[in-house]
C-alpha cells in the first residue's frame, strides 16, 4: 500500500496570529508589529557583537535609514519607507550572514524577493525597490555595516575600508546595541513618524 507524504509546512504562524506562507506570501498576513517584534529579535553579525546585548536588525535598520535621510535629504517618507523596511524579510527568515547567502546563492534570494515585495505591497510601496534608490540604501546599509564592524564584531578599520569602503568624512555614528523590547519601540516610533508624514502628504495633494 502506497502512502501518502504528507507535504512539508511552509508557514509561520506570526504572534498577530497571521500565518504567513514563506512560498506564496500574503501582503494581507504581514503585519508591521510582527516584524518590529521579529527584527528586534533578530541580532546582526549572528550574535557576534559585543555588548549585553545582541545589535538587533530592528536597531540596524533604523539607523539605515536614518543614513539615508543624510545621504539624500530630499527623499520623500515613501522613500524613507522602504529604506526602514530593507531588511524585513528577516523578521521571518532571519539574517544570514553574507558568506552562507553566498552558498545558498538563488534559493535563498528568491525568498527574500518575494517576502519583500508582500511587505512593499502591504504598506502601498513600489513592489520592486527603484534602482537608484536600492543604491542609496545600499550605501547607507554599507556605512551602518562599516560602523557595526569596528564598534562591535571586532573588524579593523583597514578590513572594514576593504568589505564596505570608509564612510563619508563627518559621518559618525555611536552604536550601543539595544534591549529587544527598546530596539522593538524604536523601530515602531520610527514607522508610526514616517506614516504620519505620509498622511499630511496625503492631505496636502
Amino acid at each position: 500500500m502506497k502512502r501518502t507524504v504528507k507535504p512539508p509546512r511552509v508557514w509561520q504562524r506570526m504572534l498577530s496570529g497571521r500565518r504567513l506562507d514563506l512560498a506564496h506570501p500574503s501582503p494581507m498576513d504581514i503585519e508591521i508589529e510582527d516584524i518590529a517584534h521579529g527584527l528586534a529579535r533578530v541580532a546582526r553579525w549572528n550574535g557576534q557583537t559585543r555588548g549585553e546585548h545582541a545589535f538587533s536588525v530592528a536597531e540596524h535598520s533604523v539607523l539605515v535609514e536614518k543614513i539615508v535621510r543624510k545621504l539624500e535629504p530630499g527623499l520623500g517618507p515613501q522613500e524613507l519607507l522602504t529604506a526602514l523596511l530593507h531588511d524585513s524579510p528577516e523578521y521571518v527568515i532571519g539574517d544570514m550572514i553574507s558568506p552562507f547567502k553566498a552558498i545558498l546563492g538563488e534559493s535563498y534570494k528568491g525568498v527574500e524577493a518575494r517576502l519583500q515585495e508582500a511587505v512593499h505591497l502591504r504598506f502601498g510601496l513600489k513592489a520592486i525597490t527603484p534602482a537608484g534608490l536600492k543604491k542609496t540604501i545600499k550605501r547607507a546599509d554599507n556605512i551602518c555595516a562599516w560602523f557595526e564592524a569596528v564598534q562591535l564584531a571586532g573588524f579593523s578599520v583597514e578590513e572594514s575600508n576593504g568589505f564596505f569602503g570608509k564612510p563619508p568624512e563627518g559621518l559618525k555614528l555611536k552604536l550601543a546595541p539595544l534591549p529587544p523590547t527598546e530596539a522593538q519601540e524604536m523601530f515602531l516610533n520610527r514607522f508610526m513618524d514616517i506614516q504620519a508624514a505620509l498622511a499630511r502628504q496625503e492631505e496636502a495633494r
